[in-house]
């Protein structure tokens, strides 16, 4: 089973083909690339809208590189869009402004359409981003990355240990859910609930227990808030090439356009 959770770990959030020259990218081009195209989206009105247009390209052109599908960034990225376009949705009806159009009882105005293709145009953009990323950079690298760009150590490390140990807990949570299969329970109405809390809190002492055994095992071992890398991160010519070319590119345009605005 730990062989199987290592693997996962390195293998689970990788799409599209491995081998590619983005996949190859250092963890910190990806980031500072990827995160650039976001700000810069978010950062552009809808007056602005060919920075939009400029941004899903170059996010096309990763994704064709990578040979990572759109069918994958969406079922990556429905689980964020979904909500944010379904209240958005609602924006045409209630934002007055502009000219307006009757759909039966409802009247969509031009100020809230404006305000749904804003929200809509950047929350597209800003999750494609981070679904291309997920999808061409294992965890482990992405952790990496985000030390060597120097975020709180705290941070890091929350995120690299709640990563690795949600398999566990999943784990754990499996076989007390066939424990309590086995003993018949089968909740009918909301008095036998009361059991799912007893649940939760074995599951926690039985989480924070082996946390400690696994805790006290690693300092044994030499930890020391860091995990070692058997292969240094390096940022060679083809990290900056990426880094410089989505950058420069659509920092420029976004300028450009701004001031000729």
């Amino acid at each position: 089973m730990a062989g199987f959770c290592n693997h996962a770990l390195e293998l689970t959030a990788l799409a599209g083909d491995p081998g590619s020259r983005v996949h190859r990218l250092d963890p910190r081009a990806k980031l500072l690339g990827l995160f650039g195209v976001t700000v810069v989206a978010v950062s552009a009105p809808l007056a602005l809208w060919p920075v939009w247009a400029a941004c899903a390209l170059v996010l096309a052109a990763v994704a064709a590189a990578s040979r990572v599908p759109a069918r994958e960034l969406w079922r990556r990225g429905r689980i964020v869009l979904a909500p944010v376009l379904a209240v958005a949705l609602v924006v045409p009806l209630v934002r007055s402004g502009g000219w307006s159009a009757s759909l039966g009882p409802l009247t969509v105005h031009e100020a809230g359409l404006a305000v749904l293709a804003t929200v809509a145009a950047k929350a597209l953009i800003g999750t494609a981003a981070a679904a291309l990323f997920i999808a061409t950079t294992t965890f482990a690298a992405a952790l990496r990355g985000l030390e060597a760009l120097h975020v709180p150590r705290a941070f890091v490390l929350i995120a690299a240990f709640m990563y690795r140990y949600l398999f566990v807990i999943v784990e754990e949570v499996g076989r007390m859910r066939a424990a309590m299969t086995a003993r018949g329970y089968r909740p009918r109405h909301a008095l036998q609930a009361g059991a799912l809390g007893r649940v939760a809190s074995a599951l926690f002492l039985r989480s924070y227990g082996r946390g400690e055994r696994v805790y006290v095992a690693m300092l044994a071992r030499g930890y020391r808030g860091h995990t070692p890398a058997l292969d240094p991160l390096a940022f060679g010519r083809a990290d900056a090439l990426f880094v410089g070319t989505v950058l420069i590119g659509l920092v420029a345009l976004r300028a450009v356009l701004g001031v000729a605005g």
